[in-house]
């Protein structure tokens, strides 16, 4: 099955899915291997893991394409991806979803921003108007339908937390972007579950959004119970990790080589293989054998290191970095 029409699959069923999200080929492939159904590139993420700058609008289309594009083909679980603002006008945006579905990409969301854009969570957001918007969102359905009909189609609404935006403009227009086809429908920053509830019965179709104004966290049941389709992380995978390394760092400066001992040590809860493995060097390790002659394999034997790919037991991750 196509990992688009996989994603439409996960999209339409009644049972809710997560969208675990990072921002680097390594955060998808964690996402799969610890059991996600689907993978999502952040923008945000991506804007500061892979160039160290702000997610307003400064990181150019060939980049998250050429992102998302090593993220979607080193895993075999659907990739959804930002596409910020689509990089243009309706005729770029017809370019911008044909360029992530050649990327292998399996679906995008598109928000109803002008350029430059900013991150949903920052303040000082607009909206284009409402017609320049249909017209983007139309394109967009346009362009995956002459490459892959099962391409997902997000339209992400920021009208909500937009300077002078309310919650009867989102109901507005995320209709507007339903009746031109989109797949499913984003309502951005939305602040309480009586507006989530207000969207889903104003809006038909799948839905999806951001959680970080719903206070407490709604469990996943009663995100389905809300209405959701898929419950939505765009940090998940890598927002730990950023923490652990800052925490990490720091205590590594002010003790030491003791640090980096206690931190060997510790017994992971969830244990997970080498990184070696993780990505890949057990299957170089077959093509090798496959493929290379003789002479090159025998040199496994008369050279030295750490992790052979070959054995059935290699170290666990969790071993001190040198």
């Amino acid at each position: 099955m196509k990992k688009t029409t996989k994603l439409q699959e996960l999209f339409h069923r009644t049972e809710i899915f997560t969208l675990a999200g990072g921002g680097c080929a390594l955060h998808a492939r964690i996402a799969e291997e610890a059991g996600y159904e689907a993978a999502y590139m952040s923008g945000a993420t991506t804007a500061a893991t892979i160039l160290g700058i702000p997610d307003a609008g400064l990181i150019t289309m060939t980049e998250m394409v050429e992102n998302a594009g090593r993220m979607a083909n080193v895993i075999s679980i659907p990739l959804v991806s930002d596409s910020d603002q689509g990089f243009g006008n309706a005729i770029n945006v017809r370019r911008t979803v044909q360029s992530f579905i050649r990327a292998g990409v399996s679906g995008i969301h598109i928000e109803d921003q002008p350029f430059p854009k900013r991150c949903g969570f920052v303040k000082g957001k607009e909206v284009i108007s409402l017609e320049e918007a249909v017209g983007k969102y139309r394109a967009a359905v346009d362009a995956k339908n002459e490459l892959d009909p099962d391409f997902v189609i997000i339209a992400r609404c920021d009208a909500r937390g937009a300077s002078g935006g309310s919650l009867e403009e989102t109901i507005e227009r995320l209709r507007a972007y339903k009746a031109v086809g989109v797949d499913v429908v984003y309502p951005e920053a939305l602040t309480s579950r009586e507006e989530v509830r207000a969207v889903r019965e104003a809006v038909d179709g799948p839905m999806m959004g951001t959680l970080g104004f719903l206070d407490p966290p709604p469990s996943l049941e009663e995100l389905q119970q809300l209405g959701f389709a898929a419950a939505f992380y765009p940090g998940l995978i890598a927002q730990a990790g950023v923490r652990a390394s800052w925490e990490y760092a720091h205590d590594f400066r002010a003790r030491g080589v003791q640090a980096q001992i206690e931190w060997a040590a510790q017994a992971p809860r969830y244990p997970m293989p080498h990184m070696f493995d993780l990505v890949g060097f057990p299957q170089v390790a077959e093509w090798e054998q496959r493929y290379l002659p003789a002479e090159w394999l025998a040199k496994y034997e008369d050279s030295i290191g750490g992790y052979d790919p070959r054995a059935s037991e290699r170290p666990a991750a969790m071993t001190a970095p040198r």
